[in-house]
């Protein structure tokens, strides 16, 4: 690499511009003198800034000055957002734990200077280099398995389960571990669960001559599978349009036991989800509880109940917890996939949801109100208890 050439002599440059302002043009001085015509016109423009001849230029003090605001600006912008990242592990009147910074600093080292964030952190760079040549404990390589395992799960939930569900995973797996411990794990690897919304309903309220009385008064409990379904209606936007969703869900396993959808709200749709539901579980006297929407007072869908031996149950008009439980199911639908995806199609919406219901929420997803059993899973072991 050829050496850098040392800086023109100031009273070379200041005799150059006066020949320059005298008439002499910076193409002609440069076959004369050394330095280049181009480098020439940078003194002119540099020199008029100074002096003051210049509106839109600086003078070299004002320049230097305008660097170093813009080095320091740059350098609080840094330490701001170090701060801010590490928020979470650094709170005022906590106690302060340099492993959990160290690590910190390790993560964002490619992001920020080693330095820098040790000194706006608190912590010093020897310490932070005699951690990073330490061995890890015998605690830390299980954290660092059990991360491992964390992650598989969350990946496996579609990202949806929280500290709770993947407690009961590593349970399940004879891995012994604290809740709380997992908890602490899934903050420092930065992920989490999701968190539920209110469903937004689609009741279209009946004629009142044909609404069915409310058999269950907000109780769902039931001993056994095929007592008691609970069922409504819910939209699933698209770029094509609303796609509706018509479920039926058993009470005491939480399994959605029967399902359809349509580009419509007619009775049709209900009486589909309520066919397969039938046809699956071939219930004796089952209670089948909805709300008071047309769809389930039509003439069809109360023939079709008593051809099948179901007795019709109905909540209140326009009150949520009267059918709290499948409102419940549409909730953590709406959580885990419809508010976390764009369908362009209905064909792509349905696909999905028959994914989500068939491929995940029967079969795998934990509930907490069955042990955090999977509906199939829990139909399974009562079955095998009775």
């Amino acid at each position: 690499m050829p050496p850098t050439r040392p800086p023109y002599p100031a009273e070379l440059k200041r005799q150059i511009i006066e020949l320059v302002r005298a008439g002499r043009s910076p193409s002609e001085l440069a076959k004369e003198f050394e330095p280049t015509a181009q480098t020439i016109q940078n003194w002119i423009r540099q020199a008029d800034r100074d002096e003051g001849l210049r509106e839109d230029g600086l003078k070299s003090d004002e320049r230097e000055e305008l660097r170093r605001l813009r080095r320091e600006n740059k350098q609080l912008r840094i330490e701001r957002e170090i701060l801010f990242k590490s928020s979470g592990l650094i709170r005022s009147g906590d106690r302060r734990e340099p492993k959990k910074i160290f690590a910190f600093v390790k993560a964002h080292q490619a992001l920020w200077p080693i330095a820098t964030q040790c000194r706006v952190l608190s912590v010093s760079l020897s310490g932070y280099y005699a951690w990073r040549t330490r061995p890890p404990s015998k605690r830390a390589k299980v954290d660092m398995d059990l991360k491992k395992q964390i992650k598989v799960f969350h990946t496996r939930s579609d990202s949806t389960y929280g500290a709770p569900r993947i407690f009961k995973d590593l349970m399940d797996m004879g891995i012994r571990v604290g809740k709380k411990r997992v908890a602490r794990l899934m903050r420092e690897m930065t992920i989490c669960g999701v968190s539920r919304r209110k469903s937004t309903r689609t009741t279209v309220k009946a004629h009142q001559d044909r609404k069915a009385p409310d058999l269950i008064k907000r109780d769902f409990t039931v001993a056994t599978v095929n007592k008691l379904w609970v069922a409504d209606i819910t939209y699933v936007p698209t770029w094509s349009g609303f796609l509706y969703l018509s479920v039926v869900v058993d009470a005491f396993s939480r399994r959605v036991v029967g399902w359809a959808m349509a580009s419509h709200l007619q009775s049709e749709l209900v009486l589909s989800a309520l066919n397969m539901a039938l046809y699956q579980r071939r219930p004796e006297d089952v209670i089948h509880h909805s709300d008071q929407g047309a769809q389930y007072t039509s003439i069809a869908f109360g023939k079709r109940c008593q051809e099948a031996g179901v007795r019709p149950s109905m909540g209140a008009a326009g009150d949520c917890y009267d059918n709290a439980l499948c409102e419940s199911f549409f909730a953590t639908l709406e959580c885990e996939l419809i508010n976390r995806r764009s369908f362009r199609t209905h064909k792509e919406a349905r696909l999905a949801i028959f994914s989500y219901i068939e491929g995940w929420y029967n079969p795998h997803r934990r509930h907490s109100s069955i042990a955090y059993h999977a509906p199939i899973a829990y139909e399974k072991l009562h079955q095998s208890q009775a």
